[in-house]
């Protein structure tokens, strides 16, 4: 029995040997290379762990950050649209290294008179563009929106020198600042509040023409620590607009005076509420703290009607502290109407909040705080809990941007009340998302300004799941017996994008200032990307416990791409380098198909081409163990007693070929094949994917089979698969479900016209 296999395994090595040695000898020789393999480990890509970032893609024991704390005096003018303050920062310096000078970031001066941002663009002359955006340009003249700097001072009140470089202000310290040590210095300052719906600004203010009120959203509103770390050291990457921003965990003070007519919330809980509410107030919060299952109105719409007729002369403070945040942002104005509930977190309460005037109703009154409340319960079921005590959503027109416990959101219905259901989706999905940032990056607290894709691709894909449990939690919001349709997470949606013209495309791995297309490159293809590998690579159970891992190592700290990268890897025993480089690092796309298929037939005679074989090497057939021979229905010289007829037609069964070792019971069990096929798979597209394939027989049976990825570790180009069934093949289709994202699915099918029939659907499918 030995002797019988050892026989036939060397003959099959010494075949394949001498195959292999016939083509190197009727080829050229060819030039060495280096491993171009797109499974290689990413060991060139990947900086190199560290004791302040492990292998395993955790913290290191030497893991550092900084601290930037913060009391801030901030005082808001109504009428002239000004913002003022003063602000103390304590710094303590956690790193190894001493310090010679503070770097702080001045965002608002971007929109100062002589900034550069809005020269760094060409493009020449649009075909057309929005009115607001032409006479910004060429109308108007330059808004002044850059900080104001009174004062730099020391905690003993010296003036302390400083250069600001755009949106970047050094301030020097007279002695290096020590490892372990802590320094404190005051700021005084003060900038013009840009309209926020006339250039686009990230925060400032809608003016209502009707009854002459402004209701303001503000943030980057004071000088803020940048990011020292042990990537970069000093994170003084300019500000020009699209990459975000790099700041460091603290603790806050704030006391925020505006009109004492204006209602408002903020980052951090309010410490003189008492103050502040009247009874009538007090009493609704108190119910809205227990009020699971619906909003209360904490400030009515007639309420906030009322209010915006009236101009107070008088002011009011408002008094607020956060812990461990890396951000802060209020939003004020006599117009909101304010509404709350209570949503169980773990073992804790938060406090799920809206603030809209009435021209968000009835849109924002319905959706708005049950929006809040499915984005907590999704995100905190995949991360962590929730840590903070609240989650405000900000009705801003033309909105969507995010801090810490608090955003600014979109979605406006007509002045009649009504609206479309593209605005209804529109406002649900971007509340979610940005009340979801505060996951990704308030918490989990990677690098926006390098890396844009870290924050959100990664909540953009978070927000997909949020999306759809949302359209199952409240079926009355999404059409009868649909999924709520969502416009990024699924692969199909990709498509277009990644099909489109290589020279507008950019790797995810791009600095989000560089990138041609932000919305795709640093949104819907990271989401996609995540999407795809939890549903069809990885599978749910392990994707989740990994991604999981990475959040809760990562909370409350800097995460760099290689720590995402690593802890998947690491806590799911799955292999990804390959996945990593072709969907983050390249701008390859996706696009498998079927290049050939053929029939073979099986029988214990030799061919022409094996007898020519061994006739060759001075050998018969008697020289051979038995053996099974495949020859596809093309080949001369076979059998033609047998061309055309199925194996169990030949001189012998396929059970008779088989070799001696099993028994009567197990050749029972096995069920003899009656067609042969070799198929060919090639892969025009550049990233390799699992090769997902449904065989359809004559019996009207299917089968479903999912190859690895690794099946394309050995020809990057095209794999030959050896299919054996009962019932004659009649059909195949690569990745039936859409799941990978495939550019091209004409090629997908087998008999081709199949897929042609059905690709207007798919066109209309990725349009949807």
């Amino acid at each position: 029995m030995y002797k019988v296999k050892y026989c036939i395994a060397s003959f099959f090595f010494l075949f394949t040997a001498v195959l292999t040695a016939q083509e190197v000898e009727q080829k050229e020789r060819e030039p060495g290379h280096t491993n171009q393999s797109k499974f290689k480990q990413m060991y060139e890509e990947f900086a190199t762990p560290n004791t302040y970032r492990s292998a395993s893609g955790a913290p290191g024991p030497d893991y550092y950050q900084q601290q930037a704390d913060y009391k801030m005096d901030i005082e808001l003018d109504d009428k002239n649209a000004k913002i003022y303050g003063t602000e103390t920062i304590t710094y303590t310096n956690n790193s190894p290294d001493d310090l010679e000078f503070l770097w702080v970031q001045l965002d608002q001066n971007v929109r100062a008179k002589d900034s550069k941002s809005p020269l760094r663009d060409g493009g020449g002359v649009p075909l057309a563009e929005q009115p607001g955006g032409f006479a910004g340009k060429y109308l108007n003249k330059p808004f002044d929106g850059g900080f104001n700097i009174e004062y730099v001072k020391d905690a003993s009140g010296k003036p302390l020198s400083y250069t600001i470089n755009q949106t970047m202000m050094r301030v020097n310290i007279a002695q290096p600042l020590k490892s372990k040590a802590q320094i404190s210095f005051s700021i005084k300052w003060w900038y013009n509040i840009p309209n926020h719906t006339v250039n686009r600004a990230r925060s400032g203010y809608e003016h209502f023409q009707k009854d002459g009120n402004n209701a303001y959203v503000i943030a980057q509103f004071f000088p803020r620590m940048a990011v020292y770390n042990d990537v970069e050291g000093w994170q003084n990457h300019q500000f020009w607009g699209s990459g975000e921003f790099a700041l460091p965990f603290g603790d806050y003070e704030v006391n925020i005076t505006v009109p004492a007519d204006h209602i408002m919330d903020a980052t951090g809980e309010l410490q003189n509420r008492k103050e502040i509410f009247s009874k009538e107030m007090m009493k609704r919060y108190e119910q809205a703290k227990k009020s699971y299952d619906k909003p209360v109105l904490i400030v009515t719409q007639a309420e906030a009607e009322a209010a915006e007729k009236g101009f107070s002369e008088k002011k009011k403070t408002w008094k607020f502290k956060a812990h461990n945040v890396r951000d802060y942002g209020f939003a004020t104005s006599r117009k909101f109407i304010w509404d709350m509930q209570a949503v169980k977190i773990g073992s804790k309460d938060v406090m799920a909040v809206s603030l809209y005037p009435k021209e968000g109703n009835p849109l924002w009154e319905e959706y708005s705080t049950k929006a809040v409340v499915q984005t907590l319960r999704t995100y905190s079921k995949h991360t962590f809990d929730y840590p903070y005590p609240k989650a405000i959503s900000v009705h801003a027109k033309n909105q969507g941007m995010e801090y810490p416990m608090i955003c600014w959101n979109y979605g406006r219905p007509n002045e009649d009340g009504s609206y479309s259901d593209r605005v209804k989706y529109g406002m649900i999905s971007v509340i979610i998302h940005e009340v979801g940032h505060n996951f990704f990056p308030m918490i989990v607290n990677s690098d926006e300004r390098q890396w844009g894709w870290m924050d959100e691709g990664l909540d953009t894909f978070m927000q997909y799941l949020a999306e759809q449990a949302f359209g199952e939690a409240n079926p009355q919001a999404v059409a009868p017996n649909k999924a709520y349709p969502s416009r990024r997470g699924a692969p199909a949606k990709i498509v277009p994008y990644m099909s489109g013209d290589q020279s507008t495309i950019s790797p995810i791995m791009s600095n989000p200032e560089n990138v041609y297309q932000l919305g795709p490159n640093a949104y819907g293809k990271p989401a996609t990307a995540l999407n795809i590998l939890r549903e069809t690579v990885m599978g749910r159970e392990l994707f989740d416990h990994a991604f999981k891992t990475y959040a809760q190592r990562w909370k409350f700290k800097h995460p760099t791409p290689e720590d995402f990268f690593r802890t998947m890897e690491d806590a799911s025993a799955v292999d990804l380098d390959w996945y990593w480089r072709g969907w983050f690092y390249t701008t390859d796309y996706v696009d498998i198909g079927i290049k050939g298929i053929k029939k073979y037939y099986v029988s214990d005679k030799p061919g022409k081409k094996m007898q020519e074989y061994l006739a060759a090497r001075n050998l018969t057939e008697a020289d051979l163990p038995p053996l099974v021979y495949l020859a596809d229905e093309d080949s001369e010289g076979f059998d033609t007693n047998l061309k055309g007829k199925a194996p169990s037609e030949s001189s012998k069964t396929l059970k008779e070929f088989m070799m001696d070792n099993m028994t009567t019971a197990e050749r029972a069990a096995v069920k003899e094949p009656k067609f042969f096929y070799e198929v060919t798979y090639d892969k025009p597209g550049g990233i390799p994917m699992p090769l997902i394939v449904e065989y359809t027989y004559a019996d009207g049976t299917k089968e479903n089979i999912t190859y690895p990825p690794e099946i394309w570790r050995k020809n990057d180009a095209e794999v030959k698969l050896v299919l054996s069934s009962q019932s004659e093949l009649v059909g195949i289709v690569v990745d039936p479900k859409s799941e990978t994202a495939d550019i091209d699915p004409t090629n997908n099918a087998w008999p081709k016209k199949e897929m042609q029939n059905d690709f207007d659907k798919f066109k209309e499918k990725i349009k949807g």
